[in-house]
């Protein structure tokens, strides 16, 4: 691989990337790394979704992703995606309505992609770290849907905060006064209760649930903070010179808006796509 860029995945809407039906009490769970339960994007669905609203031209498109499947044989597509791994979950907060939740081993994860001259702290028991100016700390304690933790500042989360801010929103930093860090026990349990699990049903032609047509739908919620990589080679298409940059500026050379995972007709998936520079 010659050049690699990382990419910030924001959740404008839940978003549902399932792996189909299961046997546990959620009908239709959403995608996990298995080892660690941390949720993901799959990077076949983002390459996906990036070459369908792409730029329409043809040739540097065929060469940046790939012939079509009737073609496959005639070269390799320039383009690597990887899966996008959750940096940060919201979660209701007794202050300051809600908290960007992350803990030292998702940053871990994101800075193994990342260039950025920041350190992870640690926590060697239940609590929180917040910046300077959190405003979901009250009495030096961040109330975490039904859970207390005792917070402290840490210079640490302000300069993740720092980073992530611009990401999040350019215009006003909303980012900074609501990141906090926890201990990785606590965020194990956030990322099996704080998900959003939604219960669908069917309508027959009667106008009622039809027979077996209720399920658990489980998505990420809106706010949600994902953190993938994709790399790039040179072009492998006669006729279109392309060199690792190019390629990766025709694929995603500025923030993207678009629709990831299922449900579009609900709602789900209408999320931001933003290039993280170096």
């Amino acid at each position: 691989m010659q050049y690699q860029r990382a990419f910030l995945i924001h959740a404008l809407s839940p978003i549902h990337s399932g792996t189909g039906r299961s046997a546990d009490l959620i009908d239709l769970p959403i995608a996990r790394m298995r080892a660690t339960g941390i949720p993901i994007i799959p990077g076949s669905s983002i390459k996906g979704v990036l070459r369908d609203t792409g730029e329409a031209d043809e040739p540097r498109r065929l060469a940046v992703f790939g012939p079509d499947k009737d073609n496959a044989a005639d070269h390799a597509g320039a383009l690597v995606v990887g899966d996008a791994v959750l940096l940060a979950m919201p979660v209701r907060s007794l202050v300051g309505t809600f908290a960007w939740v992350t803990s030292p081993l998702l940053l871990r994860l994101a800075k193994r992609d990342l260039d950025w001259d920041v350190s992870v702290p640690e926590l060697d028991k239940p609590g929180a770290l917040i910046t300077a100016n959190c405003r979901c700390v009250h009495e030096r304690t961040v109330y975490l849907e039904d859970l207390d933790l005792r917070a402290r500042p840490d210079a640490c989360v302000d300069g993740w905060a720092k980073q992530l801010a611009a990401l999040v929103s350019a215009e006003q930093d909303i980012l900074s006064p609501r990141l906090v860090i926890v201990d990785d026990e606590t965020m194990n349990f956030l990322l099996e209760t704080a998900t959003q699990v939604d219960a669908r049903v069917r309508i027959d032609e009667t106008g009622t649930v039809a027979d077996g047509a209720l399920w658990l739908e489980e998505s990420l919620p809106a706010e949600s903070l994902l953190l993938g990589l994709m790399g790039a080679e040179r072009s492998r298409r006669d006729g279109v010179e392309m060199n690792p940059t190019e390629v990766l500026d025709f694929v995603l050379g500025h923030e993207r808006v678009a629709q990831l995972g299922g449900k579009a007709t609900i709602g789900r998936g209408r999320c931001r796509i933003v290039p993280v520079s170096a």
